[in-house]
């Protein structure tokens, strides 16, 4: 534990010292508090909330942006130690390879968490400040929202090792992690959408339609923050989904930390396996 502990504080520092902390916490906020002020404006005259109305918001830019963000931070995690020759340096210490994938991977992670928390926080508490009508399933709605955003992320970051572990140069892995990003952020509900309207009916149906769902990570985080909460759920057009979707918020995140820990126990094994 001690090695990966200090594996993942190299992999902090280092994303200290290359901006990407402060780049990642300072897009996600200024993002998060556009679309909290801009986007719940009307809400004074309708009275509905405006942190739901902002969940709404933050899951769509989630969708979007955090997979892309973990997916640059780890696409080069082992390829690119490989090629710069300091992988093998890494290795020569008492340390398996196993313990040098988990502690990179924690260190990724714990960046793009500090980002997401303290970008996504400043947004609520910003809401919590400057409105007055804050009402307590908001407040757990956005608690949940931020964690699974960090799962979401923790998802992608898999991926991008699981990349990282197969390919022989930097490029191919940048190449790939992109296509990856296109694939489930947008190509794959383009194909669901497109398959829907054709089948009309006949042989997809409701229950397979939710599995489905779950084959694609930023589906499931999208049911979990979109449908999980009453409040929520009514502002983002999904509350009939809500009432017709059999997969409950325990299914849900079981889904997203199956595709955390498949991806990253096939990096695991292909990097035990992979000549240096």
């Amino acid at each position: 534990m001690r090695s990966i502990a200090i594996i993942a504080g190299k992999e902090v520092r280092d994303g200290m010292r290359n901006r990407w902390v402060v780049a990642t916490t300072l897009l996600l906020a200024a993002l998060a508090l556009t679309l909290a002020f801009l986007g719940s404006a009307p809400t004074g005259t309708v009275k509905v909330s405006p942190l739901a109305v902002t969940i709404v918001s933050l899951s769509s830019l989630t969708i979007f942006l955090l997979p892309l963000i973990a997916l640059l931070l780890s696409y080069d995690a082992i390829v690119g130690e490989i090629d710069r020759g300091t992988m093998a340096l890494l290795l020569a210490y008492p340390v398996s390879r196993g313990e040098v994938l988990l502690g990179k991977f924690l260190g990724h992670l714990a960046i793009l968490a500090f980002a997401t928390i303290l970008g996504y926080g400043a947004a609520g508490g910003a809401l919590a400040l400057t409105s007055g009508d804050i009402d307590r399933d908001s407040v757990l709605a956005l608690a949940a929202m931020i964690g699974s955003s960090v799962l979401l992320g923790a998802v992608f970051i898999s991926i991008g090792y699981l990349v990282s572990t197969l390919v022989r140069d930097r490029g191919t892995a940048g190449g790939i992690a992109i296509g990856v990003w296109l694939l489930f952020v947008l190509l794959y509900d383009m194909a669901l959408l497109g398959l829907l309207v054709v089948d009309q009916g006949k042989t997809v149906t409701a229950d397979s339609l939710n599995w489905l769902l779950l084959l694609n990570p930023a589906d499931a985080y999208r049911l979990l923050n979109l449908t999980g909460f009453a409040n929520v759920s009514m502002f983002s057009g999904m509350a009939g989904l809500t009432e017709q979707t059999r997969l409950g918020q325990p299914v849900l995140l079981a889904a997203l930390a199956l595709w955390v820990v498949l991806p990253l126990g096939l990096a695991t094994g292909f990097f035990a396996r992979r000549q240096l």
